[in-house]
């Protein structure tokens, strides 16, 4: 922060009729001990009152909230063992905690000020204790059970969009920040004539927020849909979708390599395309003919990347969404294992742990509602004649893998069941059933290999993923659903 930039935050938190759970004043120094509990209190009462920061002044009366001056200097002081405070303190709390300590050179008197970011996730331990604000009394967290409930509740409603990309920025800076004509085009809005206009504007889908000393918060929400440049907001650098295409089947030699580095919602036209424009076409045949297509469907490559961005978990850190592209296959992965069972993608509609944003990337017509997304992607899948999309959960991370044209007598078991298996997922949510013909039209086979078909489906239901719709029905006549139906 400038120094303009401190006194104004000075001179608006001052301006508050009273201390509050978010808010601490003391004239001077109080013991290390001290300063690190009220940092856990003020990170806990922030998140239960919506507030994205907590904030501890020196150097100001609590009583008539006027800057005094403080002879405080956190640079020089020590913590226990002679270690110097503001590490010990950092060391002490928790790792979700995050705060600044500035020196402020006011006008009044100098002001010592520390802000920390409200807590996520779970509460802010100062060396293993927690700590809340009951009004303006700083006390230990557990002896009040009905706030601990609410806190934890809290967690599940403070979700990653409302969370702070860059703070305190000026009209201006928010302008240069985000790609804001994106937004209004995406929307089919027009674009408003004054700046005012347009901060209104993104205000109102909470893209930006005012904050304390009456300028701009970035949110979350906003750096990662709309970011020029999502190296510009240090917490959110990582979560930069990469495109790598290998030589061959497997990770040995990269032949290209891409970052983009705009926003999820800014951006995503132009790294689809490029994404696309790696997928090599494929000689295919199918009932009798041979064409070129691409291969891997572009509609299913959108899909899935779309889901990627949408469903990531962003409390895991140091990675991001990946489309990798191989010889033989597509893998798309996501940081976050799946809030669904894998097996169930295409029936239920999406749980998200990101609501705001993927409302938003809904109404820009990036995503579809009610997981009819993956219905697409088997859909073109199938349409295609490939072998099936395979859903996993590798620990940490949901991936989704697309494979290029393989011959059916060059499919295994496990790929079989699995079509089979998608194919009757498919027809259940079109009000239909799996049958043999059904099934062979799916395979691209002829009707001499009924057979063979049979055989395929007595794998699937062996491995209990399909059931006969009766049981009792005529051999010929026999209908098929998923497990789940």
């Amino acid at each position: 922060m400038s120094d303009d930039w401190q006194v104004k935050l000075v001179d608006n938190l001052t301006s508050n009729p009273a201390e509050t759970e978010w808010l601490e004043f003391k004239r001077n120094h109080i013991e290390p001990q001290q300063i690190g509990e009220y940092l856990s209190a003020l990170a806990n009462s922030a998140c239960l009152v919506e507030r994205p920061y907590g904030y501890l002044l020196f150097g100001v009366d609590d009583t008539t909230r006027q800057v005094v001056g403080t002879s405080f200097n956190p640079d020089a002081a020590k913590g226990a063992g002679s270690q110097d405070l503001l590490i010990w303190i950092s060391q002490s709390l928790s790792p979700n905690a995050n705060f600044e300590c500035h020196g402020i050179e006011h006008p009044q008197g100098k002001v010592v000020l520390f802000q920390i970011e409200a807590a996520r996730n779970y509460p802010v331990r100062f060396r293993g204790n927690a700590f809340i604000r009951i009004g303006s009394s700083k006390t230990e967290l557990n002896r009040y059970p009905e706030q601990e409930r609410a806190l934890w509740y809290a967690f599940n409603q403070s979700p990653f969009e409302t969370g702070v990309a860059a703070e305190r920025q000026e009209g201006a800076a928010v302008i240069s920040l985000l790609d804001y004509p994106a937004y209004f085009e995406l929307l089919k809005l027009p674009l408003p004539e004054t700046r005012g206009g347009v901060l209104s504007g993104l205000a109102a889908d909470k893209l930006i927020a005012p904050c304390e000393t009456g300028d701009w918060n970035i949110t979350n929400l906003g750096a990662i849909l709309f970011a020029r440049n999502l190296s510009d907001f240090p917490k959110l650098r990582r979560k930069a979708l990469r495109v790598i295409q290998y030589s061959g089947e497997g990770r040995t030699e990269t032949l290209r390599e891409h970052d983009e580095t705009q926003g999820y919602a800014a951006g995503f036209a132009g790294l689809i395309s490029y994404a696309t424009g790696l997928i090599p076409a494929n000689e295919v045949i199918g009932q009798g003919l041979r064409r070129s297509v691409p291969m891997f469907p572009p509609l299913a490559v959108r899909e899935l990347v779309a889901n990627a961005l949408v469903h990531q978990d962003f409390s895991i850190t140091g990675t991001g969404p990946m489309v990798e592209l191989f010889n033989n296959r597509i893998e798309i992965t996501s940081p976050g294992e799946p809030l669904l069972d894998t097996r169930r993608f295409l029936d239920n509609p999406p749980q998200s742990r990101n609501e705001a944003l993927a409302a938003l990337m809904r109404r820009f017509g990036i995503c579809e509602e009610r997981g009819s997304g993956i219905d697409k992607v088997v859909f073109q899948v199938e349409l295609a004649q490939l072998p099936a999309p395979l859903f996993e959960a590798p620990p940490g991370f949901t991936r989704a893998t697309l494979f290029s044209h393989r011959p059916f007598n060059r499919m295994d078991k496990e790929g079989r069941v699995r079509a089979c298996y998608l194919h009757a997922c498919l027809k259940r949510v079109m009000n239909d059933y799996l049958t043999n013909s059904s099934l062979r039209e799916r395979f691209g086979m002829e009707q001499q290999n009924n057979a063979l078909v049979s055989r395929y489906i007595r794998e699937a239901l062996d491995a209990g993923l399909i059931k006969p719709f009766d049981e009792n029905a005529p051999r010929r006549l026999m209908k098929y659903l998923p497990f789940w139906a």
